[in-house]
């Protein structure tokens, strides 16, 4: 991300994917990371070593790294990750959580579940067999998701005697890709993630390379959607209407209790202050903040993403799914929705469906009035189409039972993000973004 006037962070918590083709080597890369940062517990590591050599990998206590992440029975039957397998681990520098995400096409709305909320996400690609057409695939897709930070790993670079030649070609590919899809900025690394160059160390195997190490680069990329949270209008989707039923909240005069009216939740973006003007939507009531509640006491200011009770100075109609937004910047409401979808389902989307769109704390019915197209993800183009299968993606046109306070995904990632919800039986259809 190269825009300086964001005020990014670089400690604190961290989201971050891997991706790649089958085979390519990404539980690997992830357990190895697990490991070099000794973030595996000593009883795991012998319960792992163990597998390893029942399995026959290697010898000589050689560890199978791709067993601290494929979790699934299946996975290690079949040796191919399935599931999104989530870990947490920490260094001195930042706390992690990572999502190992599946390589194989019929899992592509796995990876697309794994990307939605990372600050960044690593695409491995073998050096033996350069940029695939699934490379292709995830890396459209972390552009129409609009991930901060993107990074290639060519891995296995043990297994071409570290020629620099070849990563060289890999790197030129994956640059070009990168600027085809309108990726602003990639960096590739070459890894070995067996045998751990630039995992976590930079590698005395690759003097012709002298960037960092994946670990150094991750501990240092900025965490830009908090930049982002703190930039932008302020947004509060209401979660439940308070009534306290026999105990005050903290700081609050017991002369108001039987006027204690609050409105609770999370806010999604910006800040709000005691006093500060706020709209009500849908509907566009204008009111003032008077008090902003919390267990602990109540508060001056609170900002994204803090959860807090807010009290109004009117006593405005509001229910779950009810926006509150800055007056002087508030998003129009709308019951026409245009969005890419991001089809993961087995069951085809038709033009005339009745689905259920989740957005925010709102679920509102809502019917397909139109499938635009699919994308092409050689050239991301939006080409006709009659219906959208499993981990296809889209662009369609939705109409809402209700109107919603819409915020384009280009604006805010959190903001301009729903799910698609099957009426009958509660299955998520897909996941959208709001254009």
């Amino acid at each position: 991300m190269t825009d300086t006037t964001l005020e990014t962070r670089t400690h604190g918590l961290f989201r971050f994917a891997t991706a790649g083709s089958v085979d390519d080597g990404k539980s690997t890369l992830v357990g190895r990371l697990l490991h070099d940062s000794k973030a595996i517990l000593a009883d795991q590591l012998d319960a792992i070593t163990r597998a390893s050599e029942a399995r026959g990998f290697g010898g000589g206590g050689q560890i199978d790294f791709a067993l601290l992440t494929d979790g699934l029975r299946a996975e290690r039957e079949q040796g191919i990750t399935i599931d999104v397998a989530y870990r947490y681990f920490s260094t001195d520098r930042r706390n992690f959580v990572l999502a190992d995400c599946p390589g194989h096409v019929q899992y592509t709305r796995n990876m697309v579940t794994g990307s939605t909320t990372a600050d960044a996400v690593v695409v491995l690609v073998d050096v033996r067999n350069g940029v695939l057409e699934q490379t292709r695939r995830h890396l459209a897709v972390v552009q129409l998701l609009r991930v901060p930070h993107v990074i290639v790993a060519v891995n296995k670079v043990d297994l071409t005697g570290y020629d620099e030649a070849a990563f060289r070609a890999v790197e030129a590919d994956a640059i070009a890709l990168a600027g085809e899809l309108g990726l602003p900025e990639v960096t590739v690394i070459p890894v070995s993630a067996l045998a751990g160059d630039n995992v976590v160390e930079p590698s005395a195997n690759t003097p012709w390379y002298d960037g960092p190490a994946l670990l150094e680069l991750l501990e240092t990329l900025a965490v830009v959607d908090e930049a982002e949270d703190a930039l932008a209008p302020f947004r509060f989707p209401v979660q439940t209407v308070i009534r306290p039923q026999g105990a005050l909240a903290p700081g609050l005069d017991p002369e108001d209790f039987r006027d204690y009216r609050a409105l609770a939740g999370q806010v999604s973006s910006g800040s709000v202050r005691v006093g500060d003007a706020v709209t009500v939507l849908p509907g566009g009531a204008v009111t003032t903040v008077v008090g902003i509640d919390t267990a602990n006491g109540p508060l001056e200011q609170a900002f994204a993403p803090q959860s807090v009770a807010l009290r109004l100075a009117d006593e405005i109609d509001a229910t779950r799914g009810t926006v509150i937004a800055a007056a002087a910047d508030a998003p129009a409401s709308a019951q026409d929705l245009t969005a890419s979808l991001f089809w993961l389902d087995p069951r085809p989307l038709t033009p005339g469906q009745r689905v259920l769109v989740k957005y925010g704390t709102a679920t509102v019915q809502a019917i397909v009035t139109e499938l635009q197209g699919r994308r092409d993800l050689d050239t991301l183009a939006l080409e006709p189409a009659d219906s959208l299968a499993i981990n296809d993606i889209g662009q369609a046109r939705l109409r809402l039972a209700s109107p919603l306070a819409l915020v384009p995904y280009a604006e805010h990632r959190r903001n301009g993000a729903f799910v698609v919800i099957h009426p009958q039986d509660g299955a998520t259809l897909a996941a959208g973004t709001v254009l």
